[in-house]
């Protein structure tokens, strides 16, 4: 583990390039060890071979490891048993999990709970209700920590003396804790047997990018996600149309039509979520999910179907030879913000890959 953890600390290896490594040597130390030549060999390009190469050379596995120790975080491989089972059938897993906490609840059953940082007065009732009554039913709630809706269905499940997990986008250590606001609530969710997950190595501080990345976890892990308030094109949104991606259940909850809080929920229920007014609502739905063997798709078994018309048109453009951004803009015919948002999903799904200088394949 301590190999993995030293390959996670170099810029440019993510869970797609240590999957790589890890098929082709027989061990992360293996792997640590090789020479450039046999990198190259494994699938890396040879700009990030050498990168490793010269990064190696001041990264002391054994010293980061004791860092790992002294902040009491552990680490889950894919390869580890107690990876989260769900999590592990999604596109582009993360290789690697740091927890602190808890680690037994990476298999418990869960339902994420997202929504606005900006909470309203009813979204805030609602968010602490049904964090409260999810815990009450030995269900984990699944959140950010974020401002707002987050934090609020974080508290809800405590104060019911029930199980949480903070799914973040920055290491772990107390230094890297985002937002700082919430350190006190990320000491109290470790404190009462819950648990702070990241994909992230020590000292990692949050960057936009982050975040899409980190919602892939928490919708990837969860039997489905809960949807309490939030904008059209928000954060939220992403984690739950990745939770449909990845043919988990989608929950919203209604509120007043005039409030733009209210937009994302209800344009989800006019898509198919299911709208929820109790946690009764949401049990009876994971009930039957769960209790099927096949509750979920393995989307590597059955090949990846894009998930909306912009995905398609991107996919069609895009093969084995790399493609230049103007290229997919010009044969795609998407506006170019769609586009950028559209690869960038696909690039998080693990179902592209960016070669370097705006050229992207598909994988």
């Amino acid at each position: 583990m301590k190999h993995l953890n030293a390959f996670n600390l170099i810029e440019g290896v993510g869970s797609q390039k240590l999957a790589l490594l890890m098929d082709y040597f027989d061990s992360a130390e293996k792997a640590w060890g090789a020479p450039l030549a046999e990198l190259v060999k494994a699938g890396l390009s040879e700009n990030l071979a050498g990168r490793i190469a010269s990064e190696r050379d001041r990264i002391d596995p054994d010293a980061e490891w004791e860092k790992l120790e002294k902040e009491e975080i552990s680490v889950v491989s894919l390869e580890d048993p107690n990876y989260p089972e769900l999590l592990r059938e999604i596109h582009n897993p993360p290789y690697i999990l740091y927890t602190k906490g808890d680690p037994s609840l990476l298999n418990s059953k869960m339902i994420a709970v997202v929504g606005s940082r900006k909470s309203t007065e009813y979204g805030s009732r609602v968010a602490n209700s049904f964090g409260r009554d999810l815990a009450n039913s030995g269900v984990t709630v699944v959140s950010g920590l974020a401002l707002g809706i987050d934090a609020i269905a974080h508290a809800g499940a405590l104060e019911a003396k029930g199980k949480t997990i903070a799914v973040m986008g920055n290491g772990l250590d107390n230094k890297s804790i985002h937002p700082r606001s919430n350190f006190e609530l990320s000491q109290e969710i470790i404190r009462n047997g819950g648990l702070l997950l990241s994909e992230y190595p020590l000292g990692t501080s949050p960057l936009p990018g982050s975040f899409p990345a980190r919602n892939r976890i928490m919708a990837g892990m969860s039997l489905g996600t809960l949807v309490v308030e939030a904008a059209e094109g928000s954060g939220s949104l992403i984690t739950a149309n990745l939770a449909l991606d990845f043919n988990r259940e989608v929950f919203a909850v209604p509120g007043p039509i005039f409030h733009l809080q209210s937009q994302g929920p209800h344009s989800l229920i006019k898509k198919g979520a299911k709208l929820v007014s109790s946690v009764s609502d949401i049990l009876e739905e994971i009930s039957f999910v769960s209790e099927s063997k096949n509750a979920t798709e393995n989307p590597k078994k059955d090949g990846y179907r894009p998930a909306t018309e912009e995905e398609k048109s991107v996919l069609d453009v895009l093969g084995q030879e790399s493609v230049h951004v103007d290229t997919i803009l010009k044969l795609s015919k998407l506006e170019t913000a769609t586009a950028l948002s559209t690869l960038s999903m696909l690039e998080i799904k693990g179902i592209i890959k960016n070669m370097g200088g705006q050229n992207y394949i598909k994988l």
